[in-house]
């Protein structure tokens, strides 16, 4: 099979790798029907996460055909169209009984890891890929949710509302700032509206993005370039600051940003990936009595997300920018490693119908 292959920081290939079989009777073998890029794997490429090794096949996220499932499967089988988890789940050690699989104590030996596609074992940038606890991490889609919708329930969606909207700890008629309209920031976006927020306000540098955040559900926008950015959202909250503040960038500048539009009693939500320390204003925060909250996602809710989905309370599907075939992958992380200038949100990568 085909696959897009890491071999160090800066660089990758579209190459000839070998079809992956069954190994654990707990396994599936999936046809990659549709997959995309996560800004995960571009901090991989920059050598951010160096548990990736020379040769791993990258890819969390994707939608696929069941081809060959392992003797204990019972809820998967040959033929069903499923949703591929970013997060593996063995379904019974103690983390994932308290739905947190991004900690799973089984996945492949690994202890406390659950996110091991595309990280600790292939992923699913390829033709096709073995799933590890098929029962427990894979989803049957809906006949009525199209591949490029569900796709987005593999990692982006999920992560915006567990470690943005539900960490965040975001109550009907707060006020809610997402610094960061990428994605996952865009994710969030979408799904604060399913505990009512009375304003979510999007804060990016971008001009494109703030103009996508407004029609993900963001009711007010700010650009940070400007000098007055912090005082356009303190105006916009009594002069008391947010109740949430959602960090969806991995960055120290959005990081800070977020401790001081926060207002005391106050959330902020870390959700993106910092490949570089942060500084704690402590002696400015501890007085404010606000909560830091951080994680990996668990995905343990895409199966209540994809109810609404298929329901259309939901449309991820808006996502997709850009469309590719399987074999122009390396075109799709031209596009999307470019995404300021080609205004790429999400890539749909799809196998020739």
């Amino acid at each position: 099979m085909k696959a897009l292959v890491y071999h160090g920081p800066e660089q990758k290939a579209w190459e000839e790798m070998p079809d992956p079989g069954i190994i654990q009777a707990t396994d599936a073998i999936v046809q990659v029907d549709t997959t995309t890029i996560c800004g995960t794997d571009l901090h991989i490429l920059k050598g951010d996460v160096p548990a990736v090794t020379d040769g791993r096949i990258l890819g969390h996220e994707g939608v696929g055909t069941v081809m060959e499932v392992g003797s204990a499967v019972n809820g998967i089988q040959a033929g069903d169209r499923v949703i591929i988890s970013c997060v593996s789940s063995c379904g019974s050690c103690s983390y994932c009984q308290q739905q947190l699989p991004s900690h799973c104590l089984a996945d492949e030996g690994v202890s406390g890891v659950g996110w091991i596609l595309g990280h600790l074992i292939d992923g699913t940038q390829a033709e096709y890929v073995r799933v590890p606890f098929a029962d427990t991490s894979l989803h049957k889609v809906p006949d009525n949710v199209d591949n490029e919708a569900a796709q987005m329930l593999s990692d982006i969606l999920p992560t915006g509302f567990e470690i943005g909207i539900r960490n965040g700890r975001v109550k009907p008629g707060d006020v809610v700032a997402v610094v960061g309209a990428g994605p996952v920031g865009l994710s969030a976006i979408m799904t604060a509206k399913l505990y009512g927020p009375s304003r979510v306000i999007t804060i990016d540098l971008d001009a494109n993005r703030r103009k996508q955040a407004l029609g993900f559900g963001a009711t007010d926008e700010v650009d940070n370039s400007q000098d007055d950015w912090k005082e356009q959202v303190l105006a916009m909250t009594d002069g008391l600051g947010v109740d949430t503040a959602i960090e969806a960038v991995g960055i120290p500048a959005t990081f800070d940003m977020c401790t001081e539009l926060v207002r005391p009693g106050g959330t902020v939500a870390n959700v993106g990936v910092h490949g570089s320390p942060v500084e704690l204003q402590i002696q400015d925060l501890w007085i404010k009595d606000i909560a830091i909250t951080t994680g990996l996602v668990s995905a343990s809710t895409t199966p209540m997300l994809l109810k609404l989905v298929a329901q259309g309370q939901l449309t991820p599907g808006k996502f997709v920018t850009h469309r590719f075939k399987l074999d122009e992958m390396m075109d799709a992380y031209d596009i999307f490693g470019r995404a300021a200038e080609t205004e790429a949100m999400k890539v749909a990568i799809s196998r020739p119908s």
